[in-house]
């Protein structure tokens, strides 16, 4: 918490604030909004580094504008969606999250990762997107396994085609094509979230191939990249190409709730 005690004990340690870590930045600490009030403060390079990457993406962003979202629950980033839409013409989404967004248009998922109960958000994303003139990328086609059967070959099948018995655990190649015609499009991109099952091959070719493609694209300068969150990571360096984006946030919470659309009061307590 913003002790103000607390803030004047630690003002007294020194001269001068820098503050570094971007990854704090959203919280309202003591050590993070209060200590500034009370010193000549400045942003660390970690700090600049980031907020100027970001500020790429969504504030001072070449057109056009791709984001690339995954993960389990859209539950989670229903805010994140909901600010994306508004400020990027493409937006596709992958991971549990689609499975949502699927269930809310009446398709069948099996018994993938899925939230029933956010349907109705689900479906003002959906509506918001096509206000805010924002093409929504669903899978058209997924690699499935029967529920259980782990020794079972994977079947890749439409959309429409998912059996009640199965599960959905990867975008499928038509998907991934579609996605990747549209990167190559774009001049800017903003990657979050897996787009299936990485950890387990077969199930991270989509990821893989999306996150190679980005990399390949941002060395020979066609593509400004930027990726953050911590499963984001971890696909990056399975994909081998943790360095080959723009820029790779080292933030989770503040990342997310920066492209969410928050004041971060780490931030702005820098202001001067």
């Amino acid at each position: 918490a913003n002790d103000s005690n607390f803030a004047i004990e630690l003002a007294a340690l020194g001269t001068i604030y820098v503050n570094d870590a971007f990854s704090a930045a959203h919280r309202s600490h003591a050590s993070v909004v209060g200590v500034p009030g009370l010193l000549p403060h400045a942003a660390g390079r970690l700090m600049q580094a980031e907020l100027e990457a970001l500020s790429k993406v969504l504030i001072h962003p070449e057109q056009p504008v791709m984001a690339i979202i995954g993960g389990a629950k859209i539950s989670t980033k229903l805010k994140l969606l909901g600010n994306l839409v508004d400020h990027v013409d493409i937006l596709a989404i992958g991971g549990g999250m689609a499975n949502t967004l699927l269930y809310a248009k009446g398709v069948e998922v099996g018994t993938s990762i899925c939230e029933p109960e956010m349907a109705n958000e689900a479906r003002e994303i959906l509506t918001k997107a096509t206000a805010s003139s924002c093409e929504i990328l669903l899978p058209v086609d997924v690699v499935t396994l029967t529920d259980g059967k782990l020794d079972e070959e994977p079947q890749i099948v439409s959309i429409d085609s998912v059996a009640s018995g199965t599960r959905i655990l990867d975008i499928g190649p038509a998907s991934t094509d579609r996605i990747g015609s549209r990167i190559s499009g774009c001049k800017t991109l903003l990657w979050n979230g897996p787009m299936g099952m990485f950890e387990s091959p077969p199930f991270d070719m989509s990821t893989n191939f999306l996150a190679r493609k980005t990399a390949e694209m941002t060395q020979t300068g066609s593509l400004i990249s930027v990726a953050g969150g911590g499963d984001t990571l971890a696909a990056l360096s399975h994909a081998g190409v943790e360095t080959g984006f723009s820029y790779v946030s080292t933030a989770g919470g503040a990342f997310l709730a920066w492209l969410e659309g928050h004041c971060l009061p780490g931030v702005t307590a820098l202001k001067p």
